[in-house]
């Protein structure tokens, strides 16, 4: 007798179970919103998979890109008349690139350029180009004339 109770009981659950999960307010199936939903979820964790491999990839590319700009003018001889001459820093991450001096007279004009690493270079800097290195470790990324 209490086996046949106890299996009518089970029945009633499961009928209850089975009409809930079948029909939720505006009778959709909520057993298949569901993995639909996990379907969604499952998907969207693989996207962010991706973005997430590719955004460190990106990352890794960007260290050696050109990230900080120095800039210092001056007047390289003193029968010119203004601040024409310049050296300009163009940095990495690591403070590594190359910087350039543009010296002007009136007769002619040159520019030089340095390597640089770790914010050093193997060639002797003048002051103006050391000057431009200075100020491009120190930019924040933000362009600081004289």
């Amino acid at each position: 007798k209490k086996i046949i109770i106890s299996n009518i009981r089970i029945r009633n659950i499961h009928n209850k179970d089975k009409i809930f999960m079948e029909k939720l307010g505006d009778g959709k199936n909520i057993k298949e919103d569901l993995d639909n939903y996990m379907r969604r979820v499952s998907g969207s964790e693989e996207e962010i998979r991706k973005l997430s491999l590719y955004y460190k990839e990106l990352d890794n590319k960007t260290k050696n890109c050109i990230q900080k700009v120095g800039i210092y003018r001056y007047n390289a001889y003193k029968d010119t008349g203004s601040d024409l001459s310049f050296a300009v820093a163009l940095l990495d991450e690591e403070n590594s690139g190359v910087v350039f001096n543009g010296i002007y007279s009136r007769e002619m004009s040159n520019i030089y350029a340095k390597p640089v690493e770790k914010g050093n270079s193997s060639y002797t800097l003048s002051d103006e180009e050391a000057e431009a290195i200075n100020k491009a470790i120190n930019s924040n990324n933000i362009y600081r004339g004289k």
